[in-house]
């Protein structure tokens, strides 16, 4: 028989163990929010990319574009992207506004028309220049678009990494949800599974080659986003990465995609 005294020893250890246990939502949160917290800081960057693009056969299309992001205090990061190569698109050039909350906002200025072009909200999911990306792709992660649920620990490629569910909770996603594996050490997304609105798997995305810069920012020189449903992918490689160029909010405004070269 279990005296009283022993009885209330054993409770008053484990309750407040189990009332302050993390559910599967929490921790999903807590991850991300770590995951944000270590990526903050970095002020401005540039960058140079080689696309390619890969129908199911195989046939590939090669662009070259350059990158510039801006960090925005209280708000999601400014992104603008200029196609140089190929001739078709070259001048063509991509702004996109990342909000906390609401709508993002992004532009796309079509130099055969000479104007500047607003994607609708409704068109977030739609593909990005052509590629398997799409416009919502382009945004940068904020915390509050999103509810989490952590699913398992993992490995990848020997790395112990982190699985999570994620919901976007903004209008118009093309995605029912993501599911996520961030490594354990240092929190950077390996890999990215995305689920179409009838939860089917469509899409995954993998990151490697991480590259650290400013001795506390981690950027993945390498993106591979494939297809399941189609069997088209495109690739990313990025290459001259540089921080604190100088950039400021001018440097991303609607007008400046005219100007962009």
């Amino acid at each position: 028989m279990i005296k009283p005294s022993i009885l209330l020893l054993t409770l008053a250890t484990v309750l407040p163990l189990t009332l302050s246990a993390e559910t599967p939502e929490e921790k999903g949160l807590a991850i991300a929010k770590e995951a944000k917290a270590r990526n903050i800081g970095w002020g401005d960057s540039e960058a140079s990319m080689t696309m390619t693009l890969r129908n199911k056969a195989g046939r590939e299309t090669i662009r070259k574009v350059r990158s510039k992001s801006l960090e925005v205090q209280g708000d999601g990061d400014k992104g603008l992207s200029i196609f140089d190569e190929p001739r078709d698109v070259k001048g063509t050039a991509f702004l996109s506004f990342t909000h906390i909350q609401g709508n993002d906002d992004q532009w796309l200025y079509l130099p055969a028309l000479k104007r500047v072009k607003r994607i609708s909200s409704s068109n977030k999911s739609g593909p990005w220049m052509g590629s398997e990306f799409a416009n919502e792709d382009l945004t940068s992660f904020e915390i509050e678009k999103y509810s989490y649920k952590f699913l398992r620990e993992d490995e990848v490629d020997g790395d112990k990494v982190f699985v999570s569910e994620l919901y976007p909770l903004y209008k118009n996603s093309g995605y029912s949800k993501s599911i996520s594996w961030l490594d354990q050490d240092h929190y950077r997304v390996r890999k990215i599974e995305y689920f179409d609105k009838n939860d089917k798997l469509l899409k995954v995305m993998t990151f490697s080659n991480y590259k650290q810069y400013l001795d506390k920012y981690w950027r993945a020189h390498k993106q591979v986003m494939e297809n399941v449903q189609t069997g088209k992918s495109t690739s990313i490689e990025w290459d001259d990465y540089k921080f604190n160029t100088g950039l400021t909010e001018k440097d991303f405004s609607k007008s400046s995609l005219k100007r962009a070269k």
